[in-house]
């Protein structure tokens, strides 16, 4: 999932920015949304904290805030070096003061410097980056720091009347702390959520029992119940259609 977070306080420019990403996005098979902000509110700050992959496009100057101080904001205080931060501008003299505060961004695109163009590449540029992001799943549970490989990872199963999950692993079983859709938002394409208790690694899918709806995995493990929106997926994911 990557999602969009456009900053702009003239609507038709913000229009054109959303415009211009969903052009973009014709050509990957990548979820996204869009969040649009007029200004640099709490809102604004709370959608940055989100756990995602985030492709910034700020305005330079709203009336709620600046966007040289919405990135350094990102990369100082969220700590965020992931993320993809892209500016827009009318004021094309502030670029060398921008790129001289060191704050990793994409592009500083002039409104009316060949405007569509600049943006579509600062995006495709941000798009090669969502391929790069780590394969594993990092986090922080109990005060013990956890680092665990994608491709080792069978399925994650919420427990019952528990703020938890139990990771199934090749090796072992491991927990963390929060409910499946904030875990989905950490972890890569491979995951599917196939019910409301359960997210699989469908490369770890060796067979899938349609009748019984039964899903068997590599390591011998199995697991029932596979909503209806998703068997489709499944089923075409085993045939190799997908």
């Amino acid at each position: 999932m990557i999602d969009f977070i456009i900053c702009e306080d003239e609507k038709e420019l913000a229009k054109k920015y959303q415009e211009i990403a969903e052009k973009v996005m014709m050509n990957y098979d990548i979820e996204y949304k869009f969040n649009v902000f007029s200004g640099y509110t709490k809102n604004w700050q709370k959608q940055t904290k989100k756990e995602s992959f985030k492709i910034y496009i700020l305005d330079l100057k709203t009336k709620e805030g600046s966007g040289l101080d919405a990135a350094r904001y990102i990369r100082e205080e969220q700590d965020d070096w992931q993320s993809m931060i892209i500016v827009v501008t009318a004021y094309p003299e502030f670029k060398y003061e921008a790129l001289g505060k060191r704050l990793m961004l994409v592009d500083f695109v002039n409104k009316f410097d060949n405007f569509e163009q600049r943006l579509t590449q600062a995006i495709q540029i941000s798009l090669k980056n969502f391929d790069k992001r780590p394969n594993s799943l990092k986090y922080t549970y109990k005060k013990i720091v956890y680092n665990i490989e994608f491709s080792k990872i069978i399925y994650i199963e919420k427990e019952q009347d528990n703020k938890r999950c139990i990771i199934k692993t090749t090796e072992k079983d491991y927990y963390i702390q929060g409910n499946l859709s904030q875990i989905e938002e950490l972890l890569d394409k491979r995951f599917i959520k196939c019910n409301r208790s359960n997210i699989i690694n469908l490369e770890q899918v060796e067979s899938y029992n349609t009748k019984e709806n039964l899903l068997y995995f590599k390591n011998g493990m199995s697991l029932f119940a596979v909503s209806r929106n998703k068997k489709k997926e499944i089923l075409n994911y085993v045939r190799g259609i997908r």
